[in-house]
C-alpha cells in the first residue's frame, strides 16, 4: 500500500524527520510549530511543507496539521473503515457509518489549552508522568477546580498520549477492556481503551471514578500494573513501559454525604488500595485565580483587570463562606471562566454574572449578585480573608469579656 510519505519530496521528507525529532511523529502541529522549527535551524518558512499537508487532507483546524507517518495512506484516513450497517426489518433503508477500528495511527498528545496557569500539585503530577513508572494515582477535589484539566495540558505540554475514559454507572467490563462488534458481517474483538493505553504505553485517565458502580473491579489486575487477561479471546495483555494509571473524582470514593455530587457511589476499598497515592485538589490561591481569569480574559479578547480582582475576591468571599457553612453553593473556578467568556459576548459585568448564576436558586443568587455589587462599589467584604494564609489564622482572633471569640 503506498503510503503519503513515500509521495513526499527529498525535502519535505527531510523537513518532516526534523519536525518528527522536535514533536514526535505523528503529532498534530501548528503553523507556528512548523515556523519555529524551521527558524531555529535556519531555514526559510515551511510555506510548500504546509501546502503539502492541506493538499492531502491533513489540516485538521485553523493553522493546525496532522503529520503523517509510515502507516498513513495516501488515498484514505488510517484509522476509519467504512462498515455496512446490518440489514433491519420493516424495510428501513440501509445506511453507512464509520467505525474506530484502532487507534495505532492517531496522536492522542492532547491539545494544548490556551492559558494554562500551572499551580497546586502540578509539579507532583509532572514528576510522576516524567519518571514512566507505574505508580497509580487518585486526585479528588470538588467540581471545576481543573483537576482534569491539569492531567490533559501536563500531557500536551510532555508529548505524552492519553486516553481519557469518561466513567459512568454503566460503564462496565466490556466498556472498559473490551468486547465482540459486528464488522463487514464478522463478529470480532474490539480493544478497549485501557487495553488500548496498555499497549500503547500511555497513560489511562479515568475521569469522574465516583460515578462508576463496583464493575470497575474488571480493573484489579490492571491496577497492579501487572496485565491483564482477556478471557472472552484467551488473550494475555502485558503493558508496555510508561503505562499508568490516573483516576479523578469529586470524592475520596466514600460517597457523597451532603448529597451535592448526586449519582457518586462508594468505591470498593481493595479498588482504592491499588492506587499509590491521593492527591487532594483544593481551589487556587487568589493570587492564582487572578492570573486564570486575566488568561482567561486574554483569550477571549476582552481583559478587564479591575473587573478580575472584583471576581478574585468575590469567589474567595463565597468559598470561605461556604466553607464555614453559611452558603450550599460555590463559585468554581471553571465559573469563573464562564462569566469571562459571557463578559466577551454581551460587554456587561452584571448581566454576564447573573446569567452565570442564574442556575442557583434564587436566593442564592440574589446574594451573590448583591455580594459582588458591594465588591464592585469598593466596600470591603472580606474581612479576615484578605489573605489566603489569614482565613483561619488564630492570631487574627481575640477573647471578648464572655469568652467568645471576636475578629477585627
Amino acid at each position: 500500500m503506498k503510503t503519503l510519505i513515500n509521495e513526499m519530496s527529498p525535502k519535505l521528507k527531510d523537513f518532516l524527520i526534523l519536525v518528527n525529532e522536535k514533536l514526535g511523529e505523528g503529532s498534530e502541529v501548528t503553523r507556528q510549530e512548523l515556523n519555529d522549527i524551521a527558524l531555529g535551524n535556519g531555514l526559510p518558512k515551511p510555506r510548500t511543507f504546509i501546502k503539502w499537508l492541506t493538499k492531502h487532507g491533513l489540516k485538521t483546524g485553523h493553522g493546525k496539521y496532522q503529520l503523517p507517518t509510515d502507516d498513513t495512506e495516501s488515498s484514505s484516513q488510517p484509522n476509519l473503515v467504512s462498515v455496512p450497517k446490518v440489514a433491519v426489518t420493516n424495510n428501513e433503508p440501509q445506511a453507512t457509518v464509520n467505525l474506530m477500528m484502532n487507534t495505532e495511527t492517531q496522536n492522542l498528545i492532547p491539545s494544548p489549552f490556551e492559558g494554562f496557569v500551572p499551580w497546586g500539585h502540578c509539579a507532583t503530577i509532572k514528576k510522576v508522568i516524567q519518571s514512566k513508572m507505574f505508580y497509580p494515582v487518585f486526585i479528588t477535589g470538588l467540581s471545576g477546580n481543573g483537576k482534569t484539566l491539569m492531567v490533559e495540558e501536563l500531557h500536551s505540554k510532555l508529548k505524552r498520549e492519553l486516553i481519557r475514559v469518561n466513567i459512568t454507572i454503566e460503564t462496565d467490563e466490556d466498556d472498559l477492556l473490551g468486547g465482540f462488534r459486528l464488522i463487514d458481517g464478522e463478529t470480532k474483538f474490539v480493544p478497549g481503551p485501557v487495553i488500548q493505553a496498555m499497549e500503547r504505553g500511555c497513560t489511562l485517565l479515568l475521569d469522574e471514578c465516583d460515578l462508576g458502580s463496583n464493575k470497575l473491579l474488571a480493573l484489579q489486575p490492571v491496577l497492579e500494573g501487572k496485565g491483564v487477561f482477556l478471557k472472552k479471546i484467551n488473550k494475555w495483555v502485558t503493558p508496555k513501559p510508561g503505562f499508568n494509571v490516573i483516576a479523578t473524582a469529586n470524592t475520596k470514593g466514600k460517597g457523597s454525604d451532603d448529597g451535592r455530587f448526586v449519582g457518586t457511589n462508594i468505591l470498593n476499598e481493595a479498588f482504592l488500595e491499588r492506587f499509590a497515592v491521593t492527591i487532594e485538589q483544593p481551589y487556587p490561591s487568589s493570587k492564582v485565580e487572578k492570573k486564570i481569569i486575566l488568561g482567561s480574559m486574554e483569550k477571549y479578547g476582552k481583559t478587564d483587570e479591575k473587573f478580575a480582582d472584583n471576581l478574585t475576591v468575590w469567589a474567595e468571599v463565597i468559598r470561605k463562606t461556604f466553607y464555614d457553612g453559611g452558603v450550599d453553593e460555590i463559585i468554581s473556578t471553571r465559573r469563573l471562566d464562564h462569566i469571562v467568556k459571557a463578559f466577551s459576548i454581551f460587554n456587561d459585568k452584571m448581566k454576564s454574572i447573573e446569567l452565570c448564576v442564574s442556575r442557583f436558586d434564587e436566593d442564592t443568587k440574589e446574594s451573590f449578585m448583591d455580594l459582588y455589587t458591594k465588591i464592585d462599589a469598593g466596600e470591603d467584604v472580606q474581612g479576615m480573608t484578605d489573605s489566603d494564609e489569614n482565613l483561619d489564622d488564630p492570631e487574627d482572633e481575640t477573647v471578648d469579656e464572655d469568652g467568645g471569640a471576636v475578629n477585627y
